[in-house]
């Protein structure tokens, strides 16, 4: 009887379908559960449970969703409960605690989200509730699987690691590399999209995030000014949701403020595409994040990347051999990156080379999945010997 996983995420848990499909392909049976779309996993054939959290601070939401989980728990009896996203790390130990269900758990931690990006009087009020629920989800975890080092230092510092916190890069799910080009052989030509959005031969900044200010939306508005002063004909276009995003978001009236030069366009399926149309990638981010999908979805469609110099974002870019890194925050030198880039194409097209020979080696869905699969293995050998997960206090396990 092949062990059974079940992988509990956000709106967006449907980008880990090619990782889902990978583990299933290495013999383990899946159940993935989330808050958005289900019809993607149907389509593949993976079973899916409906899983709606809020992913802001909302108490009775949050005490709504861990009954439901720990019910979802008892009732499938999963051997393994892979939590993505902050709140699903947090809910998933306790559930599994309440249920009774023998189920281990992992927590993979993509960043350390908006409590730590934010410094808000909610943010800062929140961090120490957020240290006490980590080390107390600790005591109940098989294993966390951290994204970069930075993060993992940090929950182990703080006494949130528990008995297995391990580095996987790109632990959330990697890039399925012949996905993403059977994706850019199946979608619209460089030029029908151009064409689509009305940008001719303009030369295309383009960023894919939420249109969040903490994503760094407003210092690309600025730095979109500054671009548009030197070269008039450079369009950015920017790609994500904004109206979800709550307080956090942008503008309608920030964004079209910077008409014509700024458009944005909302969440799009075909981002390999609009990746591919493109001459220059900016990933403005201010947030505390693992390692972002979308930097290595550009590696690979060759595009030249500017990107804020966050924790995340240092684990793809090397700075000056794959990419630019630039001050989070600062517009003037996120402007000057992206005017490099568009200016001396030679040395843009070279790194681009390198971070696509990078991301290939190194953040691979297949090396990720692997690793997985031996944690895994890992995880029930000890449940077959009786091991419990120990307490945060009792340090990592190597």
């Amino acid at each position: 009887m092949p062990a059974h996983v079940l992988y509990v995420g956000g709106e967006d848990n449907d980008l880990r379908i090619p990782f889902i499909l990978a583990m299933r392909d290495r013999g383990f049976r899946v159940t993935a559960a989330g808050s958005g779309d289900p019809e993607p996993f149907v389509r593949q054939g993976i079973d899916y449970l409906p899983f709606p959290f809020d992913r802001f601070i909302s108490p009775m939401s949050d005490l709504r969703a861990l009954r439901q989980l720990s019910a979802m728990l008892r009732d499938l009896k999963p051997d393994i409960a892979q939590g993505f996203d902050t709140k699903p790390c947090l809910f998933l130990p306790l559930a599994a605690g309440a249920s009774g269900a023998g189920t281990q758990v992992v927590r993979t931690i993509c960043g350390r989200a908006w409590v730590y990006s934010s410094r808000t009087p909610l943010a800062l009020t929140a961090r120490p509730v957020y240290r006490t629920l980590h080390r107390l989800a600790a005591r109940s975890t098989a294993a966390t699987v951290f994204e970069i080092e930075d993060d993992r230092d940090f929950f182990r510092s703080n006494g949130m690691d528990g008995r297995r916190g391990l580095v996987i890069p790109a632990g959330g799910g990697g890039v399925d590399v012949e996905g993403f080009e059977r994706a850019l052989a199946n979608l619209p030509s460089r030029e029908a999209l151009r064409e689509e959005l009305g940008l001719g031969d303009a030369e295309v900044v383009v960023t894919v995030t939420r249109m969040t200010r903490q994503k760094g939306i407003p210092a690309l508005l600025k730095a979109a000014a500054i671009v548009n002063r030197a070269r008039p004909g450079v369009r950015f276009v920017l790609v994500g949701p904004r109206e979800s995003e709550g307080p956090l978001a942008v503008t309608e009236a920030e964004i079209a403020a910077h008409a014509p030069y700024v458009v944005a366009i909302g969440a799009r399926r075909d981002v390999p595409a609009l990746l591919r149309m493109s001459d220059v990638f900016a990933f403005p981010t201010e947030y505390r994040e693992g390692v972002a999908r979308v930097l290595l979805e550009a590696s690979l469609a060759r595009l030249p990347i500017v990107s804020s110099a966050m924790p995340g974002c240092r684990e793809v870019i090397r700075d000056g051999w794959n990419g630019l890194l630039t001050p989070p925050g600062e517009p003037e030198k996120l402007a000057a990156g992206i005017l490099r880039l568009l200016e001396d194409r030679e040395t843009a097209a070279a790194m681009a080379e390198h971070a696509d020979a990078l991301t290939r080696k190194r953040f691979s869905l297949e090396a990720i999945a692997d690793r997985h699969a031996t944690l895994y293995e890992s995880i029930l050998q000890d449940r077959r010997e009786g091991l419990a997960p120990l307490a945060a206090a009792d340090g990592p396990r190597a």
